[in-house]
């Protein structure tokens, strides 16, 4: 016989003991399944370490194995308990899977309040996730606006798979290859929003992979949303790295639609990489 214990709920363990009879020809095996309640019980000596299990069993060898939900050391002398494990490995689990339920929230609908429209579809999600991380959603919801009202949010500028990067994002779920392909989209509705570090974040990836293809993009959005290392990035490749012939063309009608501000900063690097020839 093997009796193994398995973790299920936090105030319970389930026994699953396993019987094989070896008196007859062909083995048996008999499944029974023994809840038991955990309680907080002090380990001081030997006779401590005996539990109770109302079940037979029967003659031979069997193995039981126990996982502690919690362990708590004191001195010899008195004092409050603490626990074996510390704070900071307790706290990461605790996050880790108020993260996983949060994200479950999302994925399953669970009790959503609110509707999010965008272009091509819309999303539920839950008002007070969403102003717990972000000022502006906070403020919709406090006062007496139509999105109050109507339990609905209009996003018009962004797809249904950007606007879901967006929440899984919020909610904590967010996979990389989906963060890197909404970045832009991402950036935007972090400044629109006011959510600080998830346009730490885009701003931080942008910087990354810089080239030929997203440079002129990458600068109209730096400029766009207030991004001066980005900016600056995106500068120095073109001008100090010699890229603009590469991308001639495209600069040349990047130049001709784009801020003016940002027209001048481009003549004033290039005249300032022109002087140091």
């Amino acid at each position: 016989m093997h009796m193994y214990v398995l973790p299920r709920r936090i105030s319970s363990f389930l026994y699953v003991l396993v019987f094989s009879d070896k008196m007859l020809n062909f083995p048996q095996f008999y499944f029974k399944y023994i809840p038991a309640d955990v309680t907080d019980k002090q380990l001081k000596n030997n006779d401590d370490f005996v539990w109770a299990i109302d079940v037979p069993l029967t003659t031979g060898k069997f193995i039981i194995d126990v996982e502690f939900l919690d362990l708590k050391a004191a001195s010899p002398g008195g004092g409050e308990p603490c626990s074996i494990w510390d704070e900071e490995t307790t706290e990461k689990r605790s996050n880790a899977t108020a993260l996983v339920s949060l994200g479950r929230m999302l994925k399953e609908s669970i009790h959503t309040d609110i509707k999010i429209n965008v272009s091509d579809g819309s999303i539920g999600a839950h008002r007070a996730v969403l102003a717990a991380r972000s000022p502006v959603f906070h403020s919709m919801f406090a006062h007496d606006l139509k999105e109050k009202e109507l339990s609905t949010i209009n996003i018009s500028d962004m797809s249904i798979e950007a606007c879901q990067a967006f929440l899984n994002y919020i909610y904590g779920n967010i996979q990389r290859e989906e963060f890197l392909v909404h970045r832009l989209a991402l950036l935007g509705a972090a400044d629109k929003y006011d959510i600080a570090d998830l346009k730490e974040a885009c701003h931080d990836s942008l910087l990354e992979d810089i080239d030929t293809k997203n440079v002129l993009e990458r600068l109209q959005s730096a400029s766009l949303y207030q991004l001066p290392k980005l900016k600056t990035s995106c500068l120095r490749y073109l001008v100090k790295f010699g890229k603009i012939f590469d991308i001639r063309d495209d600069f040349n009608s990047f130049m001709q639609c784009a801020d003016r501000d940002l027209i001048a900063e481009v003549f004033h690097e290039v005249l300032n990489a022109w002087k140091g020839f």
